[in-house]
């Protein structure tokens, strides 16, 4: 026994009506995340994430004048 698979003949309306319902859904979600962005990026502003831009770069160049000291164990004493 054969199947036959039948591929409907979408004509270029329905094509363009596909189309058309899909902007439904993209434009509303593309609206809610440029606002879920903007309000993560506003509390991020606000919780002071953004106040110090260089300090963290420039913390990484200096040295610390201290060497880290050893520490001796009793066995190395005796």
């Amino acid at each position: 026994m054969r199947f036959a698979w039948h591929v409907r003949q979408v004509t270029p309306f329905e094509a363009k009506a596909n189309q058309v319902e899909i902007l439904y859904l993209l434009v509303p979600l593309s609206v809610a995340l440029v606002f879920v962005i903007a309000g993560v990026f506003w509390w991020a502003s606000r919780s002071g994430q953004f106040d110090d831009l260089e300090g963290p770069a420039h913390r990484i160049l200096m040295d610390d004048e201290k060497s880290p000291q050893r520490k001796t164990t009793t066995r190395e004493q005796g």
